[in-house]
């Protein structure tokens, strides 16, 4: 596609953290205008700190996409919720046009064919039943194109992605593990526990302190380092209290996540090393030496949205933790610290709390995904 002389014109529907905006500018595509329909306070709070230029227009079942059919458009973009769809949806999962799911995909095609823009990428869940996946190739009159985030980021992130844009195929596989993108940090305490609260304006020492237990901090500490013996003093091994399960290498000649990690095969999804409790999906421990797990909106259990990873340390022990915020954005090939700030809807800038900012990542795109499509524009 060649340029308008001042940039693109852009609507991109679903908007979230504007991760289509990041992923046009990697591509090398100036932005004139760009017309967002978000309802989530947070993730329009966060786009409108990193371009304060667009344009908000709320909820996309209360427009009229006819007043933009004018503005000579070059791209309309979108992925609507895929909790409608997901094979995760635990019961009511829909499977007809006649749901929510349909209706907000509907409002996409609305806007495909009222704005008649140059180009259009629409994307959703690659779980989603083959009926639905068969009704949004008829409405947009494209097969869809599957690409796994694992090709270009740490996470293991099926998607599928409808466009008229030509000759799209996967990228090239980058070979980024888990391990690529982990902050460098120091667990202070119990080392087999994850991550169970955010608390504002603490560090290690305050928290030593005050006895706190069950977090991570991703910084050195004053010269503390992680075999000192007060930090020695204060970390237990979960495991050595029955409450991590660990998995073992096989030695009879069997494969398991353990064994595929030990014999250097290509790890293209994540590998699982052991459980807590009784081992549901936000209680399952992954391996750095693979990819993290797709990210949820929302989910429940010691991993929330983003899993529980067994992290290695320098003195040979290891921490279990979620990841971190940054983590999460590098998984999503975001800038660091791209959701840690927000200027709300009056204007005032706000900072963005730990829950948020992971609902965020994990509604949103994978850029370099994104970029790719777009670089064969």
């Amino acid at each position: 596609m060649s340029q308008a002389p001042h940039g693109l014109k852009v609507v991109s529907l679903f908007d979230g953290i504007a991760c289509g905006r990041v992923a046009l500018e990697r591509a090398g595509y100036a932005v004139s205008d760009y017309h967002a329909f978000e309802i989530d306070k947070y993730a329009r709070a966060v786009s409108r700190h990193n371009y304060p230029d667009i344009i908000q227009h709320g909820d996309v079942l209360d427009f009229d996409y006819c007043s933009l059919a004018d503005n000579d458009i070059d791209l309309v973009m979108g992925g609507s919720p895929c909790t409608f769809w997901s094979i995760a949806k635990s019961y009511n999962r829909e499977i007809d046009k006649n749901g929510m799911g349909w209706k907000l995909f509907m409002r996409f095609v609305d806007a495909v064919r009222q704005i008649k823009a140059r180009h259009f990428l629409y994307e959703n869940v690659a779980s989603m039943p083959a009926n639905i996946k068969a009704y949004i190739s008829e409405e947009l009159g494209v097969e869809p194109v599957l690409i796994n985030s694992a090709l270009v980021s740490a996470q293991h992130r099926k998607r599928l992605y409808w466009t008229n844009i030509k000759n799209i195929s996967p990228p090239e596989d980058k070979g980024i593990l888990l391990k690529d993108i982990i902050e460098n940090g120091l667990s202070f305490t119990d080392k087999s526990q994850t991550i169970l609260a955010t608390l504002y304006k603490e560090n290690a020492l305050s928290m030593v302190k005050r006895r706190k237990t069950g977090l991570f901090v991703a910084q050195e500490v004053d010269g503390d380092s992680a075999s000192d013996e007060k930090g020695a003093a204060l970390r237990t091994r979960a495991d050595e209290h029955g409450k991590f399960k660990r998995l073992e290498v096989r030695d009879d000649g069997k494969l398991n996540a353990l064994t595929t990690v030990q014999t250097d095969s290509v790890v293209c999804s994540p590998v699982r090393v052991g459980t807590f409790a009784t081992g549901g999906q936000g209680n399952r421990v992954y391996s750095v030496h693979g990819k993290s797990v797709s990210f949820m909106a929302n989910g429940g259990g010691r991993g929330g949205q983003v899993g529980m990873y067994k992290i290695d340390l320098p003195d040979g022990d290891y921490t279990i933790r979620k990841l971190t915020p940054v983590e999460a954005e590098r998984c999503q090939t975001l800038p660091d610290n791209y959701t840690a700030f927000g200027i709300d809807d009056n204007g005032k800038a706000v900072n963005i709390s730990n829950t948020q900012r992971y609902r965020a990542i994990g509604n949103g795109w994978t850029v370099d995904v994104i970029a790719h499509i777009f670089s064969h524009m």
